[in-house]
């Protein structure tokens, strides 16, 4: 066990271990610690002004969950938008679970769109599923305000997968459209363009969301 691994160990809650547990089907339970996510995150704040962060970066694979996490909140904190981007590109091939992939994007890519919009189509087109996922939900993030496009609603739509966690982030991205671009969103739900679970599945997103109203809603549960 490295010097690391032990810190981590030493901030383990091991009910909430057995409970996150459930939450991640595809993981290992042996490679959970069970560190709750504040208390990473100050460890990793804390961990970012170490020099041995930066050596822990470019130890790939790591073998615990947490590890994975820690490793996307440094990340995420790196200033420098062409060295955050080459550590994420560099990262996402490890990344294994739909909790690491949903972590908070790095702040700086909200001030780089152009750059980013062409890696993030790089990664919807990958065969990676986390890839394509985080690809997506930076599309989700970034670009369903102001920089909206309708073209980027196609390029989510037309990405084909038997992969739940790509569907799934479909019909989040297709939910989080219709409560932002409801005019240029619901010509897909309206026509039955998509795959029939990802149909419902948007629905369902949709008529759970705070920010589609009642009216809305009502429409949308017609197509179900």
């Amino acid at each position: 066990m490295t010097a690391l691994q032990q810190q981590l160990f030493n901030l383990q809650d091991l009910k909430y271990r057995d409970f996150h547990a459930k939450l991640l089907p595809g993981i290992d339970k042996g490679t959970i610690i069970g560190i709750r996510t504040p208390i990473l995150r100050k460890f990793a704040k804390d961990f970012a002004a170490q020099e041995e962060s930066a050596q822990f970066l470019h130890k790939l694979p790591h073998h615990y969950y947490e590890e994975n996490n820690l490793h996307m909140m440094l990340v995420a904190n790196i200033k420098d938008f062409e060295n955050c981007l080459k550590e994420i590109e560099r990262f996402l091939p490890y990344i294994d679970n739909w909790a690491t992939c949903d972590l908070p994007a790095p702040k700086c890519f909200a001030k780089n769109k152009e750059v980013l919009l062409e890696h993030i189509k790089e990664w919807i087109h990958s065969t990676h599923t986390y890839t394509i996922r985080y690809g997506m939900e930076m599309l989700m993030r970034f670009y369903l305000d102001e920089d909206f496009r309708p073209e980027y609603l196609k390029l989510v739509t037309d990405t084909t997968s038997d992969e739940y966690y790509v569907n799934m982030m479909i019909a989040w991205y297709l939910a989080t459209a219709l409560a932002k671009q409801w005019d240029a969103t619901i010509p897909y739900i309206e026509k039955r363009i998509l795959p029939a679970w990802v149909h419902h599945k948007t629905i369902q997103k949709a008529v759970e969301s705070y920010r589609i109203t009642d009216e809305r809603k009502c429409y949308l549960k017609t197509f179900r």
